[in-house]
């Protein structure tokens, strides 16, 4: 499938899958955490945030499936797209690395996810308004949990504040992609199908910011690394990822689950 930011035609497609696929690849990551977690609690939690990932996936992918006509439902664009179709951030495909990598990569994330649902209320597209709006009142959730952890680790103990520290260093480079515009975002854009991405910053960071000061976290220097996933150029672990989240649908082609 071609989703050349050159090609103007499909730049809806493409705009669509990038946030499908955002929310798919982070609902697969958090799932590796099921009976892994610190605590029960938190346990459960990552698995719930996990499902209300890849419930909003489900719902973008199919609309993704409307929009390319082709007949590819909301399954066969998950498992039967190659890398190189997969248009999520870099961010979201990253190794979990430990407790503290996860929850401020996906707090991260979910932030941008907020300013983007608030934002794609207003989109012309009633698909899109309607999975916005389903959407938003999930992530308010998951923005208050995972900002918390933040806030309880990076104010912690020396340990938990370390660790914190390490993760936001080698997280922040990534994020730039989620508010770098290229021709499909700007022909999304012009299309009213959402937001201009670089509108999405200044929203980001009131969130972020704030509670990253509270938790005694010190933001990095800028640097010129940019990760280019939502262009389809991804980095060494999409490819595993894709592998074990494919693998059965691929073993079994044609099956109904």
């Amino acid at each position: 499938m071609d989703t050349s930011p050159r090609d103007d035609s499909r730049a809806p497609l493409a705009w669509v899958l990038r946030i499908a696929d955002g929310s798919l690849i982070l609902g697969q990551r958090l799932g590796e955490w099921c009976g892994h977690g610190p605590v029960l609690e938190e346990d459960i939690a990552f698995t719930n945030i996990a499902l209300d990932l890849i419930g909003q996936a489900r719902l973008l992918l199919t609309h993704a499936g409307r929009l390319e006509d082709r007949g590819r439902d909301e399954d066969a664009l998950a498992f039967q797209r190659d890398e190189h179709a997969f248009l999520n951030p870099t961010l979201v495909e990253l190794p979990n690395g430990d407790f503290a990598q996860s929850v401020l990569r996906s707090w991260f994330y979910v932030c941008w996810q907020q300013a983007l649902w608030t934002a794609l209320v207003a989109s012309r597209d009633p698909m899109l308004v309607a999975i916005a709006e389903k959407s938003r009142k999930e992530t308010r959730y998951h923005v208050e949990h995972l900002g918390e952890w933040v806030l309880r680790l990076g104010d912690g103990t020396p340990e938990s504040h370390a660790r914190m520290q390490t993760a936001l260093n080698y997280l922040l480079p990534y994020v730039d992609e989620l508010f770098t515009a290229d021709d499909v975002d700007a022909a999304a854009a012009a299309a009213g199908l959402g937001p201009g991405v670089e509108d999405l910053r200044a929203p980001w960071e009131a969130l972020v910011h704030p509670l990253l000061a509270q938790a005694t976290l010190d933001l990095p220097g800028a640097t010129p690394f940019r990760s280019h996933g939502r262009r389809g150029r991804h980095s060494e672990h999409m490819g595993l990822l894709l592998a074990e989240m494919q693998s059965l649908a691929r073993a079994h082609p044609g099956t109904t689950w």
